[in-house]
């Protein structure tokens, strides 16, 4: 077995230009549909998250000086972090079906392409 062979194929493999196939293309626009809804979802939940984590801390006295007044409203912005969790699922769910219709089109005639030529 000729090893150097082998290293020198990889190597070339490497630096010579790759032709755009379809199938790369459709993870593309995959990606492309999908990637604004997981961000949007992690960057809202974290901000919930932290919206609740300030009302908890309010509403026990840690920040605050614990009066009844901060106590009232750490409870609300506590209950307010906690609803924006609850709604992040929906609300992911329908910024990924927006992506999803936008580039519908597109994945359809490309998947269908592939198929086609592979049948």
């Amino acid at each position: 077995m000729n090893t150097d062979k082998i290293y020198a194929e990889a190597i070339v493999n490497e630096y010579s230009k790759k032709s755009a196939s379809k199938v790369v293309a459709l993870r593309k626009l995959d990606k492309a549909a999908k990637t604004p809804a997981l961000v949007f979802t992690y960057a809202f939940g974290v901000l919930c998250a932290l919206v609740a984590g300030t009302g908890m801390c309010l509403a026990m006295g840690v920040i605050g000086g614990g009066s009844a007044a901060f106590t009232v409203l750490g409870v609300v912005v506590g209950i307010a972090g906690f609803a924006g969790m609850g709604v992040n699922y929906p609300l992911y769910k329908r910024v990924l079906q927006r992506g999803k219709d936008k580039y519908a089109g597109d994945i359809i005639r490309l998947a269908t392409e592939i198929a086609g030529e592979e049948g």
